[in-house]
This record gives C-alpha cells, sequence and structure tokens, in this order.
C-alpha cells in the first residue's frame, strides 16, 4: 500500500493557481458589472505605476554613480515624463481610460493586419498553406474590423477580456481543487 502526499512545492501551486483564479474571476466580473468603473481603475493603477516608475527613474539618474552625462539626464528626463503622464491620467482618469482604451485597440488592429500580412510573406515556410491562408485572411479582417470603428472594437476587446478572465481563472480554480489531495 503506498500512500502519496503533495509536497510543500506543489500546495504551493495549488494555492497560487487557487488565489490567481479566484482573481481572474473577480476582475473579470468587475468588468462586466462595471466596465467604466473598471477601466478607470486600471487607468489608476497604471498611473500609479508610472508615478512610481518616474521617481525610481528621476533617482537613477540623480544618484547613480556609474551613468555617465548622457545616461544621467536621459533617466532624469524619462523620470519627468513618467511622473507628468501619472499625473495628468489621475487628473482626468476618465478621458485617461477613454484615451488607453481606444490607443490600445488600434495597436491591436494594427498589430492583426501585420500579423496577417507577416503570415502570407512566411507562407513558403508554413507546414500547412491552407491554414496559414486562413489564419492571414481572419487577421487581416479582423485588424482592420478594430481599426474601422475602434470603440466598438474597444467595448469588444474589453469584454473579451472579462470573459477569459472568468473562463481561465474558472479553470484554474477548478485545477487548484481537483488537485492531488494531501
Amino acid at each position: 500500500m503506498t500512500t502519496t502526499t503533495t509536497t510543500a512545492p506543489a500546495k504551493g501551486a495549488r494555492l497560487a493557481l487557487l488565489i490567481g483564479g479566484l482573481a481572474a474571476v473577480g476582475f473579470g466580473i468587475a468588468v462586466l458589472a462595471w466596465p467604466t468603473k473598471a477601466a478607470v481603475a486600471l487607468t489608476g493603477v497604471i498611473a500609479l505605476y508610472a508615478i512610481i516608475a518616474g521617481i525610481v527613474y528621476a533617482a537613477l539618474g540623480i544618484f547613480s554613480k556609474g551613468l555617465g552625462a548622457g545616461g544621467r539626464i536621459g533617466h532624469v528626463l524619462l523620470g519627468v515624463l513618467y511622473v507628468v503622464a501619472g499625473v495628468y491620467a489621475f487628473s482626468s482618469l476618465q478621458q485617461s481610460a477613454a484615451f488607453l482604451a481606444l490607443f490600445l485597440t488600434i495597436m491591436v488592429g494594427v498589430m492583426w493586419v501585420i500579423e496577417g500580412f507577416t503570415a502570407l510573406f512566411t507562407l513558403g515556410q508554413s507546414g500547412s498553406k491552407v491554414l496559414t491562408i486562413v489564419f492571414a485572411i481572419l487577421s487581416v479582417i479582423a485588424g482592420f474590423t478594430l481599426l474601422s470603428s475602434p470603440l466598438w472594437g474597444a467595448m469588444f476587446l474589453w469584454w473579451f477580456l472579462a470573459i477569459a478572465l472568468i473562463v481561465l481563472g474558472g479553470l484554474n480554480v477548478i485545477r487548484a481543487i481537483a488537485g492531488k489531495k494531501a
């Protein structure tokens, strides 16, 4: 008769899956229930990060002994830009959230178009030409769809993110609970 026990690392991994999964489900539900408030909250987190990163970059530029003049000036300028961007975002969180959503949607649209054309350019090296062509066409269409209506695209991507967080987070919770019991 053999008994298996769960090791400390395995328990830690299960706990991480459980906590991460619950956090993802919670954020996904918040995005679906309060999409604008969730976007504003996320923008606030990004703005706070920008301010902290700016302070760190400025401090590196001022106090680092190993940097030359160009590195010091660059770090200080970068720090100031980060702080200014963070403060501006905090001063108008709603507008910053809307800008961030549109900017990211446009970037995703552009990346999907480029990814589709890149797939076509590498068709000769592809193992499956038909799948590559289908992927390329769908990628280009999806990209142009986002670019043709960035506001609709931003809403779609936000809902998709929320649903993905709920589904994937829920799966991680199930994985954590269904893992080997001690």
